[in-house]
């Protein structure tokens, strides 16, 4: 399996909304236009749908290694890194240890090359910053649903707090 360790964090934030976050903010954009609400709002709702799925999609990088070392990381799948896909975890770890990347150019047919990798991550804060990265990208869609217009209608009221709720419940989630 061959990894792309020079992947920027920008070429992979974008396959990110391509690969993921594409099919919300644009579901979420679609609702809006069928509903006969303005470009504006339909835009914002865009923007609600891509925040929402890249945070989502990146609290899935964190489970992904959640709990998959003895130390502290859970018991993730791992299965995006043993099919060669570099995740925001990694790409910050790799910041932080540069030499991480020799080990994962080799791949990880080998076990003991898998062990090596979660520790190095387990020694860097790219848990964390992808988790910070998730919260911002979260509280962006929140600001999203924050600036549609006002409305006295209750069921719209309710529907706002749930989409909002559900900015907090990605962040939140465990699987």
């Amino acid at each position: 399996m061959k990894f792309d360790i020079h992947c920027s964090k920008a070429y992979y934030m974008e396959k990110t909304y391509y690969r993921n976050a594409s099919s919300i903010s644009n579901s979420c954009k679609a609702l809006a236009i069928l509903a006969g609400h303005t470009t504006q709002v339909a835009e914002m709702a865009f923007d609600y749908g891509k925040n929402l799925g890249l945070a989502f999609q990146l609290i899935d990088d964190v489970l992904d290694f959640s709990g998959t070392s003895s130390t502290s990381l859970g018991k993730g799948s791992l299965s995006d890194i043993r099919h060669g896909i570099i995740t925001a975890p990694i790409l910050f770890a790799l910041e932080e240890f540069p030499q991480l990347g020799a080990v994962v150019e080799k791949g990880f047919d080998n076990p003991a090359n898998m062990e090596i990798a979660l520790d190095y991550l387990a020694k860097t804060n790219g848990i964390q910053r992808t988790r910070d990265l998730a919260r911002k990208h979260a509280n962006l869609a929140a600001k999203a649903i924050k600036s549609l217009p006002e409305s006295e209608d209750e069921s719209i009221r309710r529907s706002r707090m749930a989409l909002r709720d559900l900015t907090n419940i990605v962040l939140t989630r465990t699987k």
